[in-house]
């Protein structure tokens, strides 16, 4: 009687093995499944910036004003007639 419930355990040991430790495994699939949920944390951050550069690039096509603001702020030009006044920060 005893061989046959070994026989059984055993046989119970060997099929469990690829469920859990196998290739295509739960722990597998717990591994792929949290990789996954830091891939999409990642991919939603790059949609947010890429849209904020869709929205700043149609700024600079549609219009002077976004031009003139990235001129004066980024290369530090004015308009003629205007004087540029540098205050120096008291810290």
């Amino acid at each position: 009687m005893r061989w046959p419930l070994l026989l059984l355990a055993a046989l119970l040991l060997f099929l469990q093995y690829p469920l859990w430790l196998g290739k295509g495994g739960w722990l597998r699939a717990w591994e792929v499944d949290a990789r996954l949920a830091e891939q999409r944390s990642v991919n939603r951050g790059l949609e947010q910036r890429n849209a904020a550069l869709a929205a700043e690039v149609e700024d600079l096509k549609s219009g002077n004003e976004a031009i003139e603001e990235r001129a004066r702020f980024d290369l530090g030009l004015t308009r003629p007639g205007e004087i540029f006044v540098q205050v120096p920060d008291g810290r």
